[in-house]
């Protein structure tokens, strides 16, 4: 045990000439806590996405065995900044930065072939080894390039609810998948199958929609030209990700799970319709890699210091005016998908509340806690205001929601510069403040806090809240 801790320390420590020695020794005995007591971790976004889950998992990916995704698919966006270059990962765990660390892609992800390739193209050409190291689920089902072109057209097309999606083909492999027409990477082993089922359904596709000038015009021998050469580039990386999950769990591998989008995007608990085609809380990773409930050991939620949500839906805490738009630019909140402005508004901990419910959250990562540094007074939200009523817990019924008014509590900024900090009693006494009332009207301690991009811009708290 100590010889572990001494060499975990000896190692940071010399990995990174840019941290002092304590804060090593802080990093390596969270990290030993995190391996030696929580060996199957969670890690979720809290609110509507976009959180910062790439850098909270890169960052606890540095001493984990793997990294597993169980959901969602290109359409979400894990942006990753490392001696500052940006990596944006769509589908591979954001664990994949960390050389010895081997990752998995589960069932519950929809796998588009051309995105996962070029993925795994441009960072072997940044010199990060990755087809030893990914490995996918053969239940996993495809997004096919129809899957796209439907995605836009019900988009565009609907006249009733536009829910803003990424048209990456999500919604209507998820779909398929249901209605159990899809294809899964399994079918890849077998190539006449595969064939005759990839003709069929483009086929049945373009029969069922012949409005859709863009299906019509697909060429199907060269789609399916190009699907059997991404075939054989796949191919090497199927395995059976439950069994190995389950081996490693076995063998006492530290795991860190990925999850996709956030607990308010979620099919089922989200803000329904505007919501994503998948289960993205914490019961979404059981499913989508198969590996039992008991098997979990903690869930760490991540929330943005202030809110955002891209695309369309309620937003009680919405700051719509000029604040809205700096905190937009402070924090530069554009999709790491599609690019599109997000909607930006004030810490709401009814939302937070509701997720440590849904999720089993036991301890929040608080990110971009920097971009609120020039601000005199920031708002929290603590609770809804509907009609007469003051709802402490968050409505899951859409028209409850749309008429709800935000009741804040305000708290004096501290307008000052946090960058660098590492060490949680150096923040000025604002900033401390407002992390200690998120934990009180959350009841959940924060533990670890982000302070810039950097993988060193962060603190790892230890007090009690």
């Amino acid at each position: 045990m100590s010889y572990s801790i001494f060499l975990k320390i000896f190692t940071i420590k010399v990995q990174s000439s840019e941290r002092k020695l304590w804060f090593g020794v802080f990093y390596a005995l969270i990290i030993i806590t995190f391996e030696e007591n929580m060996p199957v971790q969670i890690v979720l976004g809290a609110q509507w996405g976009d959180e910062g889950k790439g850098k909270i998992v890169d960052l606890l990916s540095e001493n984990a065995d793997i990294v597993a995704r169980c959901q969602g698919g290109a359409n979400a966006g894990h942006s990753i900044i490392i001696d500052g270059e940006k990596y944006i990962l769509h589908l591979l765990p954001s664990g994949i930065l960390h050389p010895h660390t081997q990752c998995f892609i589960g069932n519950g992800v929809v796998i588009d072939p051309e995105v996962l390739l070029e993925e795994i193209d441009f960072l072997e050409s940044k010199g990060i080894q990755v087809k030893d190291r990914l490995f996918v689920s053969p239940q996993a089902h495809l997004v096919l390039p129809f899957h796209k072109i439907l995605d836009r057209a019900f988009e565009n097309n609907s006249p009733d609810v536009k829910i803003g999606t990424t048209g990456r083909g999500i919604g209507p492999a998820y779909c398929d998948k249901v209605g159990r027409v899809n294809l899964r990477l399994h079918h890849y082993y077998h190539r006449t199958e595969f064939e005759e089922k990839y003709r069929s359904r483009l086929r049945e596709v373009c029969h069922r929609f012949p409005e859709i000038d863009a299906l019509q015009a697909l060429d199907h021998e060269q789609l399916l030209a190009d699907a059997l050469d991404k075939r054989e580039q796949i191919l090497p990386l199927l395995k059976d990700v439950s069994l190995e999950l389950d081996r490693a769990i076995k063998a006492g591998a530290t795991i860190l799970i990925e999850g996709a989008q956030g607990t308010l995007l979620d099919i089922d608990f989200g803000t329904y319709p505007y919501v994503t085609s998948s289960n993205s809380i914490s019961g979404g990773a059981c499913t989508g890699l198969g590996i039992g409930p008991t098997k979990i050991d903690g869930v760490i939620g991540v929330l943005k210091a202030y809110t955002t949500r891209v695309g369309e839906g309620p937003f009680v805490t919405e700051l719509t005016g000029e604040l809205g738009d700096e905190m937009r630019e402070l924090g530069k909140e554009y999709g790491a998908t599609t690019g599109r402005p997000r909607r930006c508004g004030w810490f709401d901990a009814v939302i937070a509340r509701y997720a440590v419910r849904v999720n089993g959250i036991d301890s929040f990562a608080l990110t971009k806690l920097d971009i609120l540094d020039s601000l005199p007074e920031i708002n929290i939200c603590v609770a809804y205001q509907y009609k007469n009523q003051i709802l402490d817990d968050f409505p899951t019924d859409l028209n409850i929601l749309t008429e709800c008014q935000p009741i804040y509590e305000t708290v004096r900024g501290w307008q000052a510069s946090i960058a660098g900090i590492t060490d949680f009693q150096k923040l000025p006494q604002g900033a401390k403040k407002y992390i200690q009332t998120i934990e009180k009207l959350c009841h959940t301690p924060v533990s670890i806090v982000s302070v810039g991009p950097e993988r060193k811009d962060t603190i790892f708290n230890s007090r009690k809240p």
